[in-house]
């Protein structure tokens, strides 16, 4: 799919403490990789508590940057993973390695800005709010409550059957 980018600091907080100072270089150097070897872990081990089907996931992230790979069950799966990793605070851009074994249309994604509903956002992509619910369903298990988005979030816009 290539690469898509996010904003780094509106999303899920998994980097732990933050980085260290300046001082030691060296040490932070080796600190920030230790940091993201566990916050690539931790998203990894996110993907596969949401029950997202991804043979020989790995996700690998340098800086704010993340890459990820593997083989996604479907497009949908493929598309959740790559927002669990995109929407993580810190990250920026998520380079999608990943292949899909059944075949399905690429869903759109939407930035949620302040003031969106996923009311709105159906309204947008559908031209009828009332399909709000294709959007929630969409991005679960993601989205636990359609009233729980927030600005700087990524949403998948599938299309509708």
């Amino acid at each position: 799919m290539g690469l898509f980018s996010f904003i780094k600091n509106a999303g899920a907080k998994v980097f732990g403490i933050g980085k260290t100072d300046k001082e030691e270089a060296a040490e932070a150097a080796a600190a920030e990789l230790k940091e993201e070897a566990a916050a690539a872990r931790k998203l990894e081990e996110t993907i596969r508590d949401l029950d997202l089907k991804v043979e020989g996931l790995s996700v690998h992230i340098d800086d704010d940057a993340a890459t990820i790979s593997g083989q996604a069950y479907d497009q949908a799966t493929r598309e959740k993973a790559i927002l669990v990793v995109g929407n993580s605070n810190g990250i920026a851009t998520v380079d999608d390695q990943m292949t899909v074994e059944h075949k399905e249309p690429e869903a759109q994604f939407h930035t949620v800005v302040s003031g969106d509903t996923l009311g709105k956002i159906a309204k947008k992509f559908y031209g009828n709010a009332m399909k709000y619910p294709e959007i929630f369903e969409a991005n679960k298990p993601m989205l636990e409550h359609p009233d729980k988005i927030y600005p700087g979030q990524v949403l998948r816009i599938p299309e509708l059957d």
